[in-house]
């Protein structure tokens, strides 16, 4: 049994191991453990008391793969709900499809008796009026909400805030392997806009017969280069699970134009191994010093007296 997580699955990542190490399905521990990550108002980019979008309204994306049957559930753009990976889930496993957005998530997550709750809090609330008012024109202020919003989000969309979603990659007793994640995105995104967490392939995959990845960091880059799909393929291959991250960071290096920073890929393979590794630019070298956890993650294999966090190995795009 293994598992890994990125540094934001900390309030989870106890209760994912013990879930496994008393038998749980890889698919219930990691919900488990990503529900309890979506509650905590300390995970700014996750669930509950996240950072909102430019319009102040949170919206939030969340997905799982059964690697046994290839299955997969995702929600994106979901309002109202405070645990999206439980939505996400049911859309696997009582709906013929694989993906609902927007008031089509809310209302299949209204049917399924899903939690609801107001997850802006008036904390997130006063942070966004402040980013407003240092960002939007005197004009887009007199206007607001009408008005074109592009500019402003060239402006205030910030990769650096918000951007760490949380992922849990498991192997279980039973030989199964699963993903699963949960975002609330980019602090002060364009309404609307999802990043690879919700899209199989970007931000996770899972197949028992070869292995799982999962993204954090910058979405726009991943959904590019279809990461977390494309390691699992490399590993089909016949790559090892470290070979197979660091031909998805290669990848990665050939994007051109666009959003380009960096991107947390985290991978497991069936037979025990591991491989997390931080692609940065060069221009994130001063944030990286000030901000150690975004290059860390929990890292948990069977014998182990619990999950421990880890440093994770750092490569230059």
């Amino acid at each position: 049994m293994i598992y890994v997580a990125n540094s934001e699955a900390t309030p989870g990542a106890e209760t994912t191991v013990r879930a496994l190490v008393d038998g749980a399905s890889g698919l219930d521990a990691i919900e488990a453990g990503i529900r309890l990550v979506e509650k905590d108002p300390s995970i700014r980019s996750v669930g509950y008391n996240s950072w909102p979008n430019l319009l102040g309204d949170l919206e939030l994306d969340a997905a799982m793969m059964d690697g046994d049957t290839l299955r997969t559930g995702a929600v994106g753009a979901l309002r109202g709900f405070l645990h999206p990976v439980s939505v996400a889930r049911a859309v696997m496993e009582r709906l013929p499809h694989e993906l609902l957005v927007g008031e089509g998530a809310a209302r299949f997550a209204a049917e399924i008796g899903a939690e609801a709750a107001v997850n802006e809090t008036e904390d997130c609330r006063a942070a966004w009026r402040r980013m407003l008012e240092a960002n939007a024109s005197p004009e887009q202020l007199a206007d607001w909400p009408s008005g074109p919003l592009a500019e402003l989000s060239m402006r205030a969309a910030d990769p650096e805030v918000g951007r760490d979603t949380t992922v849990f990659l498991t192997h279980d007793r039973a030989g199964s392997i699963a993903a699963g994640v949960s975002t609330s995105g980019w602090a002060w995104k364009y309404p609307g806009r999802l990043g690879d967490s919700p899209l199989i392939g970007a931000g996770c995959y899972a197949d028992t017969a070869f292995g799982a990845a999962a993204c954090t960091g910058t979405g726009e880059m991943t959904i590019r280069a279809s990461t977390a799909r494309s390691v699992v393929l490399y590993m089909k291959t016949g790559m090892t699970v470290e070979e197979a991250v660091m031909e998805a960071v290669d990848d990665l290096r050939r994007l051109r134009g666009g959003l380009l920073f960096g991107v947390q890929i985290h991978a497991i393979d069936p037979h025990g191994g591991h491989k997390v590794v931080y692609a940065y630019q060069p221009k994130m070298e001063e944030s990286l010093a000030r901000r150690a956890a975004s290059a860390r993650h929990w890292f948990w294999r069977e014998g182990m007296a619990g999950p421990e966090l880890r440093d994770s190995e750092r490569v230059r795009l």
